[in-house]
């Protein structure tokens, strides 16, 4: 099985001080920096995304600003593609199927933020295009969300999307789990 290493929008604004701070930044920022060096130490494929937001009234991932760069965690290596995209999908609009099959990936291991936005779509994604993926929980991250009158902790809103994925759209592991199996 020839795999892939997927970094999904982990940028400067998601962490502390950034424009949209999410529960548990720095943990898995750290967390997708150790899967990020057991991949190069075993010198496996990696594909870094980059959400730049262009759409009218954004507030974060703004261009040409610090909160849109990759964070220092997972900075790329000069030898590793960076994808930009503008949709929580890193498919759309970006080359990342035609990189993924050129290089014949059939299974994409996934880390990044935010886990009930790009990550869920992605992952839903990359299962419609017949990708086995393994998503580290660990190295994801989201935020408070809120629905009516109703707050929901970005405690629950990770386990309900991680639970919601795992099974079907991918195998919900740790990175220390994944990197047992590289």
């Amino acid at each position: 099985m020839n795999q892939a290493l997927l970094i999904i929008d982990i940028q400067n604004d998601y962490f502390p001080g950034g424009a949209m701070e999410l529960v548990g930044s720095r943990e898995a920022g750290d967390q997708a920096g150790q899967l990020l060096n057991a991949f190069r130490s075993q010198s496996l494929p990696v594909v870094h995304i980059r959400h730049i937001s262009t759409r009218p009234g954004a507030a974060f991932f703004l261009p040409d600003t610090p909160g849109v760069d990759i964070h220092d965690c997972v900075a790329p290596a000069a030898c590793e593609p960076v994808f930009q995209k503008k949709y929580p999908n890193c498919f759309r609009g970006t080359p990342l199927l035609d990189h993924l099959r050129d290089r014949r990936i059939d299974r994409l291991v996934i880390a990044g933020m935010m886990t009930h936005m790009c990550v869920d779509t992605t992952v839903r994604a990359a299962f419609d295009f017949g990708f086995q993926c393994l998503l580290a929980h660990d190295a994801c991250a989201a935020r408070d969300l809120a629905f009516g009158d109703k707050s929901v902790p970005a405690e629950a809103v990770q386990a309900g999307f991680l639970a919601a994925l795992n099974g079907l759209f991918a195998k919900v592991l740790s990175v220390d789990d994944i990197c047992a199996r590289l």
